[in-house]
Formats: C-alpha cells, structure tokens, sequence
C-alpha cells in the first residue's frame, strides 16, 4: 500500500488533467484506489475537504465511479496531518492505493529463490536497531 499527497496552485485539483491518467492505472489493473480525499484551502486557511460524490464531474471524470470501491483507510487524524501541509490558496488530492502489480511480482521472485531487496534492507535495519537497543 502507498499513498501520496498531490497539491495543486488552486482550488480545481488540477483542472481534471491528472483523472484520465489514474483512471488508466486502475483499468489496467496496476493499482487498487483505496482511499481519495480532497482538500481545499482558503486564503485565510480554512480547510474544506471533500469526498468523490462532492466534486463536480470536470474535476474527477470517471473516478467518480470508483467511491463505492474505496477502502477509506484514511482517518480523520491523518486528513488533518496531510492538510498542514498544503499551502493556503491550494488544492490537494490525497490517495492512497495497493499496487496490484506487486503482489504476482513478489510471488514469481520468491518462487525463482529470490528475495525483495526492499525486504532484506528492513531487516537489516531491525536487526541493528536491536542489536543498538541490547548495547544501550
């Protein structure tokens, strides 16, 4: 699972220019949407947040067809961290999705002997952790 926030000069979300290509990910079935939320910031820092169904069809174009599908793993907390960041004036895309392609990739690696690097670094990492943790 990753997520990513994307923030844009603006209230429009990018004026739609960035639906059709996130829309191709999840018709070729390279990544699962699981949670979208929308943010808003006024000039004066009020923040307006909005889900699928509030946005207007120009700003989303067919994702708005996906709300029924999300996960929603976003907490309100974690709406209120991400919205610190966004500049006042600005709007952002907040989305977390699962990359669909992975998990047959990680299979095919295991199955030839192979291990993820990504998976050996973490555990290395975890391991000196607690070797430092013994040693304090």
């Amino acid at each position: 699972m990753d997520w990513l926030v994307v923030e844009f000069p603006g209230p429009d979300f990018g004026k739609g220019q960035i639906a059709p290509f996130l829309e191709d990910l999840v018709n070729r079935e390279l990544i699962r949407v699981l949670d979208m939320v929308f943010l808003r910031k006024t000039e004066d820092g009020t923040l307006e947040t909005a889900e699928i169904s509030d946005l207007d069809p120009s700003e989303l174009g067919e994702l708005r067809t996906a709300e029924a599908d999300l996960a929603l793993v976003l907490s309100e907390q974690d709406v209120m961290d991400l919205a610190e960041t966004i500049q006042p004036g600005h709007s952002a895309a907040v989305l977390v999705w699962e990359n669909q392609w992975a998990a047959p990739f990680g299979t095919a690696v295991r199955k030839a002997g192979g291990q993820l690097a990504t998976q050996a670094v973490i555990a290395a990492f975890e391991a000196d952790a607690g070797a430092e943790a013994q040693s304090a």
